[in-house]
């Protein structure tokens, strides 16, 4: 008991002294001392008298390194692919070890759960929130974000808002790619399905789908084209309604990876060999790709080093923000790659 006094009536006292006599957090407490802006005014005098009673001096000098140095990243999800997510987590991971920022995950549902956690983001201390697919479309919750004065990276976005930062790729050139490797291989029917109508660069993927069929005098028929929602189990779904049809296509262009990956197994299960018989492209290059036989033929997004650019960008702008600079949003274009493997070849006479 006599060592608590002694330390505080010397000047030793600690963050965590403080946060006990107001009866907070110890986050809450370094937020307030840090003269963190998001911190109710009740609970910030609470701690400012704790700090005149205990008479608490900061180390100075390390708040200072800490200020400069430490950035906490936020990172709200509620990707579906799994295989998606771990390759761009992989990015966000390996960027924030190099630049020495700490990352905090939050993950999410429907509007109200991305508040609650967009909550417990904020509640943690985060400088900036990175939001991958879907969530890079939220109006709602960017607009949270920027209420706050909190700078965000949406990534993978097909149509990125003009005042926010953005990493993405051309959804729609890499589709037209892929389509126009199709047809060089002689195909004429090709199916295609889909991807979930709230992510934006599913409309741009089936745009790019349709225009490169119109331009090489191709028609589509209605029902080569099915619906999914980026998932393997809507793949499955959609791939039964192509395959089981009368005219069935001679390849099928999937939105992502994982309905790829089903349409696959669909294949094989109603004995078509692929790519002989049928052939198969996705999109995205997860590592599903080459873990089924034979290997998709599909478009190369750089999910992990995008992951590695919004940290990168993220980390830019908090740090801008630090200094009182205002820099515009920067947007970046990642490069597709058309990754040709087994799935696909000229079809069958």
């Amino acid at each position: 008991m006599v060592s608590k006094r002694k330390r505080r009536a010397s000047g030793a006292a600690t963050l965590l002294d403080v946060a006990k006599h107001a009866g907070v957090s110890p986050m809450t407490a370094s937020r307030v001392i840090n003269h963190h802006p998001h911190v109710g005014q009740e609970m910030r005098t609470r701690v400012e008298a704790s700090v005149r009673a205990l008479e608490y001096r900061p180390n100075l000098a390390g708040r200072s390194l800490r200020t400069a140095n430490l950035v906490r990243i936020g990172v709200l999800y509620s990707n579906p692919s799994a295989a998606y997510l771990n390759q761009f987590m992989l990015g966000i991971l390996e960027q924030s070890s190099v630049d020495g920022s700490q990352v905090l995950v939050e993950k999410c549902g429907a509007i109200r759960s991305q508040r609650a956690a967009t909550e417990r983001l904020l509640a943690a201390g985060v400088d900036g929130v990175i939001l991958p697919p879907p969530l890079c479309d939220s109006r709602q919750t960017i607009a949270e974000l920027d209420a706050r004065a909190i700078p965000v990276v949406a990534v993978a976005t097909g149509a990125p808002m003009p005042e926010v930062n953005a990493v993405r790729i051309d959804d729609y050139l890499g589709a037209c790619a892929m389509v126009r490797h199709l047809i060089e291989l002689g195909h004429r029917r090709i199916g295609f399905i889909l991807g979930d109508p709230k992510h934006t660069p599913s409309a741009l993927r089936a745009s790019g789908f349709f225009d490169t069929m119109a331009a090489a005098g191709l028609k589509v028929s209605p029902a080569h084209v099915a619906d999914g929602l980026f998932t393997y189990r809507s793949g499955l779904i959609a791939a039964h309604t192509l395959l089981d049809a009368g005219s069935r296509p001679s390849a099928i262009f999937c939105s992502n990876d994982d309905m790829a990956a089903a349409t696959v197994a669909v294949a094989h299960g109603l004995g078509l060999r692929i790519p002989e018989d049928l052939s198969v492209a996705g999109f995205d290059d997860t590592p599903v790709a080459t873990t089924i036989w034979p290997a998709l033929t599909t478009i190369r997004q750089p999910v992990t080093a995008m992951g590695r650019a919004a940290v990168t960008l993220l980390t830019e702008a908090i740090h801008q923000r630090r200094q009182g600079q205002t820099g515009g949003p920067v947007q970046k274009m990642m490069k597709y790659t058309l990754v040709k493997r087994g799935s696909t070849a000229p079809p069958a006479r």
